[in-house]
């Protein structure tokens, strides 16, 4: 680090994703890391964003996010769920989810707070927390149906316990939790005082007839959680950095503060497009789900076919592999062999623990690939082990 390096990143390295995928570009490997598809977004949105920009809607957006779009975020909170926000005062655009997740970290956090976060976990919860002036506590999903312990659970709760992020479907593991589970955190919530941030970028990415339930739908905990997605993950334009926050307006106007001195606002045009988006008929949705679906399952297949014991995910865009049945390598080892010797890229979600030898003998695929790349990755797959 340089000697003008701010304390508060000593810690922080290069982003996993950054390392494999420089080194899956490197060696021209088929790339089942990083967790975006090589599809491209719906012909309709890539032409409403366009149209936008002829109608000259390439200036500043308004700081909380456009109106148009701020309404069809409530229009689908309601549809789905049946959820009610004032639109303007309770929703907040922001440049992606990770965005909205950095503003309200920053924005209800103090120094010493307490948030617990499940493990393994999105790369970006723990630094944030910590930049907060936060200290992270780390409640395992215990494999192999990665869920948690009540108990353990429980007994991370204390009076410094300021929230508790959920991730749900959950980035890597696939679990979808379920009301039983949400309710039992929700208690736990109320009894500590407790706010909930919920990110739920995979809300539509969800499968085998799985139910995704927002904490918001707890009645108690509708007015102390902030809800987190985007367009990325449903609409294939994870490029276009789309996000929004949902939540009551006394923590919307802290995250707003936050957010003004962020970005300010998110990209103009793409604002227009996210808010056609949200409004495609159902058959949109259903057919994203299937078709995701059946890529899960062919990969999930292959990978069983080698012996990589995969764990069969109810949601995401993720199969997390144990490996200790084909190698005695960690897996950041492991990986890192599978992209020169045999060309073909997954991540190794040792950083997604707070203990990295939790996830030593894990590897983590994405399966939202087009069906050329997953058979190639098949053929490379199905190699491995007559290769290790």
């Amino acid at each position: 680090m340089s000697i003008f390096s701010a304390t508060r990143i000593g810690n922080f390295g290069t982003s996993i994703f950054s390392e494999i995928s420089m080194l899956a570009r490197k060696h021209e490997a088929v790339n089942l890391g990083q967790g975006f598809p090589d599809y491209d977004t719906p012909d309709i949105l890539k032409e409403i964003a366009i149209e936008a920009i002829r109608k000259g809607k390439n200036q500043y957006a308004i700081s909380s996010g456009e109106r148009i779009l701020r309404h069809a975020i409530t229009r689908h909170s309601e549809r789905f769920y049946g959820l009610s926000f004032d639109p303007e005062q309770e929703i907040t655009v922001t440049s992606g989810a990770t965005e909205a997740l950095f503003c309200t970290l920053m924005a209800c956090i103090n120094t010493g707070d307490e948030v617990i976060v499940f493990q393994p976990y999105y790369d970006s919860y723990c630094p944030v927390i910590q930049m907060a002036g936060g200290v992270p506590i780390a409640v395992t999903l215990h494999a192999p149906t990665f869920s948690f312990n009540p108990m353990e659970i429980a007994a991370a709760f204390t009076e410094k316990t300021k929230a508790i992020i959920i991730n749900t479907p959950h980035n890597p593991t696939g679990t979808v939790f379920s009301l039983q589970e949400l309710r039992f955190i929700a208690e736990l919530c109320i009894e500590y005082n407790t706010m909930a941030i919920c990110d739920e970028v995979y809300e539509h990415c969800i499968y085998d007839n799985e139910r995704h339930v927002p904490f918001q739908k707890i009645p108690e905990m509708t007015d102390r959680t902030i809800r987190i997605s985007s367009m990325g993950k449903t609409f294939t334009a994870t490029g276009w950095k789309i996000g929004w926050a949902i939540g009551n307006e006394r923590i919307q106007k802290a995250i707003r503060c936050v957010h003004q001195f962020v970005v300010f606002a998110s990209a103009t045009p793409f604002q227009y497009a996210a808010a056609s988006a949200l409004d495609m008929a159902d058959e949109y949705y259903t057919s994203l789900a299937n078709d995701l679906q059946k890529r899960r399952d062919f990969l999930f297949d292959v990978l069983q076919q080698v012996g990589l014991q995969p764990n069969k995910p109810a949601g995401s865009y993720f199969i997390l592999c144990d490996i200790s049945g084909v190698t005695s390598m960690k897996s950041h080892d492991f990986a890192k062999k599978l992209i020169i010797d045999h060309g073909i890229a997954a991540i190794p979600p040792e950083t997604f623990y707070h203990n990295p030898s939790l996830g030593e003998h894990l590897l983590r695929f994405c399966f939202c690939k087009n069906d050329d790349t997953l058979h190639k990755a098949a053929e490379k797959i199905r190699l491995i082990p007559a290769l290790i």
